[in-house]
Formats: structure tokens, sequence, C-alpha cells
């Protein structure tokens, strides 16, 4: 086989899928509760995305944005007046979307004055793998072998504005916080209440740009269009999507008020493939699809039931430390890492991961019905279970 061997990937091949479904090679079904890692929202194969792309791919493909763009400005103006952000820059993934945010933040260092700007950032931070997002993202595991790392990136402990505050205080040269409201890979960790307040008033008094990553949380994922929408209201300077914004189509976004948008000007930065016709006509499917049946509402419902059912089910079982989670980003923090929990679900047909070691990462589609909430918990109750 000539591919890299940059993953450790379980011993199965889809073939097809079909809402919170997938099909092996040999049609064996799967339930899908990581939806390609927070990607599928609406589910494998949702019919109006499929209209989209086929109708796109038989119209026009790709133009470079030399030219002008319609569905992208279209694209662009939906997502905005679902945030109520003023402007959208387009790529291909979070980790761009990120890297397009921390160059954001030098810019706005400079304009302050600011001869080296800094960017803080949190300790079990996620913000992707390319080389200043790795940077940005606090699993020094990950990071190991790259160095020297980029400069210009402060560490603070998640949830402690105190030590925020000091920081800042202490180095003027910070220009932006750069933060998850729900930290995905470092264990499902929402934001603590107040947390991001405190944050937003951080900004407001040092003239920092508060840049939120909503690459796991944003499109539907956390029971509103954006999490931020239900955490202490508060509202961003920058903000960071891909994952469910494309249903699978590879798509990132960078939202921003329009005074960080205006420190972008033509040469500042720029992408070949991003915002492209087929990508916005997949991801503008998708936002009229969530708006018009209401799916970050549905997952807010069935995240609910979600997490109701797990602790009823898990209650008294003497591994399982924490339950939490926002609509259907839900985590399971265990006593210990388990051994072969994510192969052995695989064998029971349950697609999960484990995150942080020790949590158990349940990312479902968020069209995911109350009886496959069922199927999903007795599978999780099963692996859980003493083995022999």
């Amino acid at each position: 086989m000539a591919l890299m061997n940059n993953y450790a990937r379980l011993p199965v091949a889809f073939s097809r899928g079909e809402g919170v479904w997938l099909y092996d090679s040999e049609g064996r079904r799967y339930l899908d509760a990581l939806a390609g890692i927070a990607v599928v929202g609406l589910g494998h194969c949702h019919p109006a995305v499929t209209q989209a792309l086929q109708s796109q791919a038989g119209t026009l493909l790709h133009t470079s944005n030399l030219y002008q763009i319609p569905l992208q400005e279209k694209l662009a103006d939906s997502l905005c007046r679902l945030s109520g952000l003023d402007a959208a820059f387009f790529c291909n993934s979070g980790a761009e979307a990120n890297e397009a945010a921390i160059k954001m933040a030098r810019l706005h260092g400079h304009q302050k004055g600011i001869a080296e700007p800094q960017v803080l950032v949190f300790t079990q931070a996620f913000h992707g793998r390319t080389l200043a997002a790795l940077t940005a993202t606090g699993n020094f595991r990950i990071q190991e072998g790259f160095a020297p790392l980029v400069p210009g990136f402060v560490r603070a402990p998640y949830g402690d504005s105190s030590t925020v505050r000091g920081l800042i205080a202490a180095n003027p040269a910070i220009a932006a916080i750069l933060v998850e409201p729900v930290q995905g890979e470092g264990g499902v960790r929402p934001a603590p209440e107040g947390f991001l307040a405190d944050l937003r008033s951080i900004c407001d008094v040092h003239g920092l740009l508060l840049m939120l990553d909503e690459v796991q949380t944003g499109i539907g994922r956390t029971g509103n269009f954006f999490a931020y929408q239900q955490l202490d209201g508060v509202f961003p300077d920058v903000l960071s999507l891909a994952k469910g914004l494309g249903n699978g189509v590879p798509i990132g976004a960078l939202l921003a008020r329009k005074a960080a948008a205006d420190l972008f000007g033509p040469g500042k930065h720029g992408t070949t493939f991003g915002g492209g016709p087929l990508v916005c006509a997949a991801a503008q499917a998708v936002l009229d699809t969530m708006e018009n049946a209401n799916i970050p509402a549905q997952a807010a419902k069935m995240g609910a039931l979600l997490q109701q059912k797990l602790r009823h089910a898990l209650a008294q079982h003497p591994e399982v430390r924490d339950i939490r989670g926002m609509g259907l980003m839900v985590g399971i923090e265990l006593a210990q890492k388990p051994e072969r929990l994510v192969e052995r679900a695989l064998e029971a047909g349950l697609l999960i991961n484990v995150t942080a070691d020790k949590v158990i990462r349940l990312l479902p589609p968020l069209i995911i019905s109350e009886s496959e909430i069922d199927l999903l918990v007795a599978g999780i109750v099963r692996l859980l279970e003493p083995t022999s």
C-alpha cells in the first residue's frame, strides 16, 4: 500500500452511508456516533446536500478567487446573518481557518504598534496540525518532533480568568485570545460558567481580539448555530468554522466583525481552492436545511436526552467519573484509560472514539432519533460492562 503511515486505521472499510448509519464493504451496519468527527451533522448522504453537489458538479466546479463567485457571496451573507458578524473568508479546513485567525491577530497587533504580537491560548486546546495551529494547540505529545515551533503564543489554564488577567497585565504584546467554547480533543470540556464573559471583558478593556474556535462546536452541534450563542451572551470578534459546514465536503470559514475583517486587504491572505462553487453550494444546502428544519433545536433536545439516559444507565458504574457536554457533543469521562474500547465498539457495530486518554467522545449526526439514542446508550452500557 502506497499510503504514508499517518493513521492507526481500524480494520474496516465503509462503502456507503445513510443517515446515522454506515455500511462496510461486506454489508454490515454501524451506528456512527462520531459523524466523521463532528462533520456530517445532517447525516450521511442527506438528499439536499447530494442534490446540491450533483447539480453544481454538472455546472461549474472551479474558477479561483481572482473572479467573483456568487455562491460564495451568498454563503457569506447566510453565515453573517446567522452569526451577527460582518464578513467571511473561506478556506478548506479548520486548521486553515485558525491560521487565518492567527494572521489576523498579528495584523491587529501591528496596527496597535506591537512589534512582535502574541496570542493567548489555553492548556488542552486543539486548533489544528499546521505549524502555527499546532503551536497554539495545548497537546505537547502531538507537538513532539516539530520544533522549533512558531513563536508568539502565551498559554494559560483553561477556565482560569485570574491567570489570564495576570498574563495580559504583564505582557502588553498580547493582541488576541484564541479559545474553544467547548474543548473537544481536550476531553469535551465546556467553558466554565462566566469564563467566556470574563474573556470578552478582558479583551474590551485591553483592546484585544476575542477569537473563538468553533471548528467542532459550530453549525448546530451544541444546540445553537454557534456555541457562543448560548454561553454567557458573549459575542466574538473572530470566529473559525469548518467540520459541519460542508457535511463532508471540505470547507472552512473565518467570520469577523468589521474592524477585524478590514485587517485583510488584497494580498494579505488567500487560497486557491477556498470558497469554490462546489463546496459553497453544499454548505448553503447545509445551512438552508439546518434553518428550515430547526436542526440546532433538535440537537439540543437529543443531546439533553442522550445525557439524561447515559446518567441514568451509568449512575452506579464504578468507572464513570463524569458525563458532560453541550447539545450532541457529549463526553463520558472514565476513571482510567480504557483498553481496546474503540476496537470493541467497532466489533459491536458502534463508532466512537476516546479523547484525552479516558473520555469517550460522542458526536452523532444531529438528525439522530430517540430510538437511535436508545441504541447508542445501550451500546455504551454493554461496552462498559466488566470483561471476563
